[in-house]
């Protein structure tokens, strides 16, 4: 038999059933709530689905903000479940416009609550949260934000601006693992999810979570991956000890110098910056340049730009300054390799300007 070497991923030892508590205590800290904190054994699209799913009945009308994938993802598991659903969907890539929302909400009085994602890694844009959430608070709505690409990136006070229901993922701004995601419950939203026919015994029951909150949050129902439990509370003490301030304004900073030496370059920005996210810029490729080819040559000088994701996206570059690469060196390799990408392609690109552009960013 052939001996197998001591591997530290081996034999790894059961996460503490006391220590969720203190998990969840830390989540509401960076969300700044006092709501209900759950713990979702799984990626955060199984989070979004479960609140979905928790909420879905007939005769409950939702009005779903559409603006990238997981929107209508949101839309299609609350119709499985019976639920009347008005979409209201942005332009292709673009953030959703307020008044839209109004007139749809005039339009729909029944409407008893609202989704909506904050930001979207797939075209780098960023919804108008803090007056969505004005418009739906008027109305008596309980409001659901998805903010798995905003959390750590941008501000995100929940209880100051009445968010019902966030789910976020530690696994982009707050650097942590991808297997294990949270949501807070404010009561209001209780009161929806708590109804006749709620789903139970279910990875996708916010029922069953509430039973565990009520218990003390112990130990966790199913087997929890212990894995991803240490690497969550390992990514906290991170974020604790860098200061959640401190990491907001990192990606600010990394978000301002992408754009400065963008702008820099000559090359056109896809929305302007007060519409954009802080994790992701996206920009509109020339006419006439393929993107995989830019992609490819970013790839060739070991710098990662990636495709517009959804329909109509194609032509966009996504440029990543996400968690780690939220920092100068890597906002600089991504601005002059996109630059780089252009030239190689005959495109003009004013590479020096766009490196000091960022250097000014970052040192003024």
């Amino acid at each position: 038999m052939t001996e197998v070497a001591w591997n530290p991923l081996y034999g790894t030892p059961v996460y503490p059933a006391e220590r969720y508590a203190a998990l969840a205590r830390r989540i509401g800290g960076i969300l700044k709530t006092n709501n209900d904190v759950l713990l979702v054994q799984a990626e955060a699209v199984v989070a979004l689905e479960a609140v979905a799913t928790s909420l879905a009945r007939p005769g409950l009308s939702l009005l779903n903000i559409v603006t990238g994938p997981y929107g209508n993802w949101f839309g299609q598991w609350l119709r499985r479940g019976g639920t009347h659903v008005v979409d209201i969907v942005a332009q292709p890539g673009l953030p959703i416009e307020l008044d839209a929302i109004a007139v749809t909400l005039d339009t729909n009085p029944n409407v008893s609550a609202l989704a909506l994602v904050h930001a979207e890694s797939a075209s780098g844009i960023l919804n108008p949260l803090p007056e969505i959430i004005a418009l739906a608070k008027a109305r008596g709505i309980v409001t659901i934000v998805d903010a798995v690409a905003s959390v750590g990136g941008h501000a995100l006070d929940v209880d100051a601006l009445g968010i019902d229901i966030a789910v976020i993922g530690p696994q982009k701004a707050l650097g942590g693992p991808a297997g294990v995601s949270a949501l807070s419950v404010s009561q209001h939203a209780w009161e929806l999810v708590l109804h006749d026919g709620a789903p139970r015994d279910s990875i996708l029951s916010l029922a069953d979570l509430k039973a565990w909150v009520d218990a003390g949050c112990g130990a966790l129902p199913g087997t929890p991956a212990p894995l991803e439990f240490f690497a969550l509370e390992a990514s906290l003490d991170q974020v604790e000890a860098e200061g959640l301030a401190q990491i907001v304004a990192r990606h600010e900073k990394a978000a301002s110098a992408s754009r400065a030496g963008l702008a820099a370059l000559g090359t056109s920005l896809w929305v302007p910056a007060e519409q954009g996210s802080n994790l992701v810029t996206t920009v509109s490729l020339p006419s006439g340049l393929e993107s995989t080819s830019v992609t490819g040559f970013a790839a060739g000088l070991g710098v990662e730009l990636t495709l517009g994701v959804g329909t109509g996206l194609s032509h966009l570059i996504r440029i990543n300054h996400t968690g780690a690469r939220a920092s100068f060196p890597t906002v600089l390799a991504n601005v002059v390799a996109y630059g780089a990408a252009l030239r190689q392609a005959g495109f003009p690109a004013n590479i020096g300007a766009a490196s000091e552009a960022v250097t000014k960013n970052y040192c003024g």
